[in-house]
């Protein structure tokens, strides 16, 4: 952990210990030496840069969820041969709505959702990151659906001319990570799993799932077995089945106190053109930001985590089609 500070014994203490600080201990001004003053974060709504922008995202939502919880569940991480290393963080969040913010009026709503953070960390600060967080349990948790979320967006910031517009490729800033991962057997398993399935190899659940496989999937949707695995990437992939899909980043990981795992970090960049997930088909063209991590049983997937962001790419639908 060279110049990340005698506190850390390793990358998981780090990004468990810094995130603990800014949020729980009201630490918001740690930012400034935890982030790089360069630091691009990447999520499906967009891209920001620099840590004065994420300390003012931070005190926003901490006025709008005053008593936000967030409990790390795992930190799946790899070296990187430049120095430093990537992290996977997922993250359990829990809060009250009790402040106004841009979930509109605190509606003393209890809120229950999960985000994947991949951190590439080096002489002690984060410089690149890509968030997910899940939208589609937020906003169901307030009792509002994903694509309604998605429309009051839109007309909240001005309608179809003026609404931000979600992340794409295209509005993409180079960051200083440039790594994809490790060639870990587990994560080079997982990678090749999503591929099959994502490139139409369904029946790839059958043989690589556990029967009794526990699904944590987007919307705070709990599903289980091999019928839970297929109904999900099945309504995926048929929303957008002329989609490219890419394999962006992979970490596989064994630690003695853990089973294998391994985190997956994907996009889905194509047409909405089929039925599924995201209704009759639009014509949209659509990029959906994934990351994905599982853990593996002697008979395969035996708990699988997978998020996008479903008000994001209803936003995207719904800007195309007016």
């Amino acid at each position: 952990m060279e110049g990340f500070g005698e506190e850390f014994r390793d990358p998981r203490d780090f990004i468990l210990g810094v995130t603990e600080t800014i949020w729980e201990r009201r630490g918001v001004h740690t930012l400034n030496r935890f982030y790089s003053d360069d630091v691009v974060v990447r999520s499906p709504a967009g891209v920001v840069v620099g840590n004065q922008t994420v300390i003012g995202a931070t005190l926003a939502t901490l006025a709008e969820f005053p008593d936000r919880q967030l409990l790390g569940e795992d930190v799946i991480w790899c070296d990187d041969p430049d120095g430093g290393f990537l992290s996977s963080h997922r993250i359990l969040s829990t809060a009250t709505h009790l402040g106004d913010g841009v979930y509109g009026s605190a509606t003393g709503a209890r809120l229950k959702y999960r985000i994947i953070a991949d951190c590439a960390a080096r002489d002690g600060q984060i410089y690149d990151e890509w968030l997910i967080r899940d939208q589609g349990a937020i906003v169901r948790n307030l009792g509002i659906e994903p694509k309604s979320y998605a429309a009051s967006q839109i007309e909240v910031e001005g309608g179809h001319e003026h609404a931000a517009r979600p992340f794409c490729p295209a509005h993409d800033v180079t960051g200083r990570y440039g790594g994809t991962g490790n060639d870990q057997p587990d994560g080079v398993r997982y990678a090749e799993l999503l591929h099959r399935i994502m490139t139409g190899d369904l029946a790839a659940i059958s043989t690589e799932y556990d029967r009794a496989a526990h699904l944590e999937l987007p919307g705070g949707i709990t599903d289980h077995g091999r019928s839970g695995a297929d109904s999900f990437w099945l309504g995926l992939t048929s929303s957008f089945p002329s989609a490219r899909f890419t394999i962006h980043h992979r970490i596989g990981r064994r630690d003695a106190d853990r089973p294998p795992r391994a985190a997956i970090r994907w996009s889905l960049d194509g047409t909405h053109d089929g039925e599924g997930r995201f209704g009759a088909p639009s014509g949209a063209d659509v990029h959906v930001m994934g990351i994905s991590q599982c853990e593996f049983g002697p008979d395969g997937v035996l708990r699988e985590w997978v998020l996008i962001d479903d008000t994001a790419v209803w936003k995207q639908v719904l800007l195309h089609t007016g």
